[in-house]
């Protein structure tokens, strides 16, 4: 199921980039929203067969990634429904593709521990949306930075680009909204994804206290997820109070996303793939 949603992903890439090719601010029409609906169940579907289609919960580094953009690509489609945000999708549904083929080339997860418990099972769910948001994030932060350092290149004037890449990289930019459009949907985006996180580390704190009698075990991952979560409370409040944005807000957005990275995935990736453990 995770090879039929990144066909499915492939096949609205290619409608993604033919739409703009023609017409570079078209909207995305009726049945290419219908048909990313459909892809997104089959991704879902995809996910819980995988989480927990054995009887048991399961979790790897590359079964992460595909929840967390499936869960971001949920909210993408949703948004997209009231924001202008269609030129996004000629970024999203390649990463798209890629995650869920991950699955495909890595398979291997390992079951989780005291599954049965209520709380762990809420506590997951809390923090891979919160996973998901902070990553969609981040790649919003990334198109930014692009965008940002396209406009400033046009404005210096520096020698253009070879022609084919210059309008393949054209293109892309002509597509997505004003930074100014972003900028509110980036912050958007970690509003929700702090305050997820930090319902991830209130549940995390009542389900270590229960079965290991430890409130903050420090691990890497406790560490990676505190610092993460820090990162991103000063960047709120920065906002707030200094009215960081631009650059800045970029910086600290890649940073917070790097630290919940090193929190579980990139760890489970040297775990498992590395070290084989």
């Amino acid at each position: 199921m995770h090879a039929l949603a990144a066909a499915g992903y492939a096949l609205l890439t290619v409608l993604a980039w033919r739409a703009v090719s023609l017409h570079p601010e078209a909207r995305t029409g009726p049945a290419e929203r219908l048909g990313l609906a459909l892809v997104l169940i089959v991704h879902g579907l995809a996910v819980q067969q995988a989480m927990l289609g054995d009887g048991n919960l399961k979790l790897g580094f590359a079964l992460g990634i595909s929840a967390a953009l499936w869960l971001g690509l949920v909210v993408f489609w949703a948004e997209s429904l009231w924001v202008a945000i269609d030129g996004l999708r000629l970024w999203l549904m390649p990463l798209a593709m890629v995650g869920t083929l991950l699955v495909v080339v890595f398979p291997e997860g390992r079951i989780i521990a005291h599954a049965d418990s209520g709380w762990l099972r809420v506590h997951l769910a809390i923090a891979l949306a919160a996973y998901s948001m902070i990553t969609i994030a981040a790649l919003h932060a990334l198109l930014m930075a692009s965008a940002d350092r396209r406009l400033h290149d046009i404005s210096a004037s520096n020698p253009p680009q070879p022609r084919h890449s210059a309008r393949v990289y054209a293109r892309l930019f002509e597509a997505v909204p004003p930074l100014l459009v972003l900028e509110r949907l980036l912050f958007r985006l970690i509003w929700v994804g702090f305050v997820l996180l930090t319902l991830a580390v209130v549940t995390g704190i009542v389900i270590s206290e229960s079965l290991s009698g430890t409130a903050l075990p420090l691990d890497h991952k406790t560490v990676f997820t505190l610092l993460s979560w820090m990162t991103f409370g000063m960047l709120l409040l920065g906002r707030q109070i200094w009215g960081w944005r631009g650059r800045i807000a970029l910086r600290w957005t890649l940073v917070g996303f790097a630290f919940l990275l090193l929190a579980y995935t990139g760890t489970r990736f040297v775990l498992e793939f590395i070290l084989r453990k």
